[in-house]
């Protein structure tokens, strides 16, 4: 099997999960997208994946944004970026995506409000929280999420669409459920508070190893990389925080 079949039926197997895990848990498959995740994958592999029609992807290193997303141009698809955003890679990064998954400081926040009032456009954003506690992710403490909305909702260039978070990292996925489930009771409880021009439509949550038990916790956007382009040299633990973004 060459590169581009074994990345078909990757895709293939991965989507097999995430119907079984809809199935399993009541869900229409259609309320849960596929985002693929390619740091470190070239564009050519990258292409594979998009026309086999899968029309969302996502990186999480501005340095790799620029090249990746110009030699894709001539396709159709939505561009996200799920790694920690340095302030000052706004300007190389907001040309080419659509939405920033990890939102997680006022900072960052008045930055881009300010950046985007120039260029009269606005992004779509995710509010990235650490429900796991553990000290290498990013992302706000669920105890601030509310007040963190409350003040971004003022900001009219952003438009709040949801959470994302990384559940955490072990080989029992089921130890992985209640940060999983921490980020739907968030969404749940900032719906309550009716803010203006903010909508919780989106869970950005789970990965590779933990895609079914997101799914049954109420996943919107499933984040996968490795079970569809092969493993990295790095571990998840060190490809998500990205502090040298």
């Amino acid at each position: 099997m060459n590169d581009a079949d074994l990345i078909r039926s990757n895709i293939a197997r991965v989507r097999g999960r995430m119907a079984d895990a809809c199935e399993h848990s009541g869900r229409n498959p259609g309320s849960v997208r596929l985002l693929l995740a390619t740091k470190t994958v070239e564009p050519e592999r990258i292409r594979v994946a998009i026309e086999a029609g899968e029309k969302l992807v996502a990186e999480n290193r501005v340095q790799e944004v620029r090249r990746k997303f110009e030699e894709l141009d001539d396709l159709d698809y939505e561009r996200h970026f799920i790694g920690h955003l340095q302030s000052n890679k706004i300007n190389a990064l907001l040309p080419y995506v659509s939405c920033i998954q990890s939102l997680d400081r006022m900072s960052l926040a008045n930055k881009l409000q300010k950046k985007l009032e120039r260029e009269e456009e606005t992004r779509e954003v995710l509010i990235q929280v650490n429900t796991s506690g553990e000290d290498s992710k990013f992302g706000l403490q669920p105890d601030q999420v509310g007040t963190f909305v409350r003040k971004v909702s003022h900001l009219d260039r952003l438009k709040v669409r949801g959470l994302m978070t990384i559940g955490l990292f072990t080989d029992d996925i089921e130890l992985a459920r209640p940060s999983l489930r921490r980020l739907r009771e968030l969404r749940d409880e900032i719906r309550e508070l009716n803010l203006e021009d903010v909508e919780m439509t989106e869970l950005s949550m789970g990965m590779t190893g933990d895609l079914e038990v997101a799914i049954e916790e109420g996943s919107t956007i499933i984040r996968v990389g490795t079970a569809i382009f092969g493993a990295r040299q790095t571990t998840d633990a060190y490809y998500w925080p990205e502090s040298g973004t």
